[in-house]
């Protein structure tokens, strides 16, 4: 489903195919993990490996310096940034230089987020995030 959001929310010109998950750098936009370590759901990654996973990325946004940083999941922002009030939405902390914004999962586990309001929510930071290029 985050192929059909990325779309609808306006970052890219058509629904790419995961094996064309490369071209999302033609659009600006890159796509990591916060927890290396492929699960069924998000409930079996442990809190340490959020940490864990929160410090690597934060490492890895201060190398390759992006403007935003999106991290998909409040639970895996919230734990992963040790920020428990965080909502979905812009947040006031930046993370290695970057401005930082909260997702909705697209995780068909996700019920109460349907792929129209994943998609505004996503459009809301697309329109953020030009606003602050100028």
């Amino acid at each position: 489903m985050v192929q059909i959001t990325v779309h609808l929310s306006g970052f890219t010109p058509r629904r790419l195919a995961p094996a064309e998950q490369a071209q999302l750098l033609d659009h600006g936009l890159g796509i990591t993990n916060v927890v290396a370590r492929a699960t069924a759901r998000a409930d079996e990654l442990s809190a340490e490996e959020y940490r864990e996973g929160g410090r690597i990325l934060t490492a890895k946004v201060e190398r390759l310096r992006p403007r935003w940083l999106a991290v998909v999941g409040i639970t895996a922002y919230r734990t992963a940034f040790g920020d428990r009030r965080a909502r979905i939405g812009p947040q006031e902390r930046t993370v290695g230089g970057a401005r930082v914004w909260a997702l909705p999962n697209p995780s068909g586990l996700n019920a109460h987020w349907t792929a129209t309001t994943m998609a505004e929510e996503y459009a809301r930071l697309r329109a953020a995030v030009e606003e602050s290029s100028g």
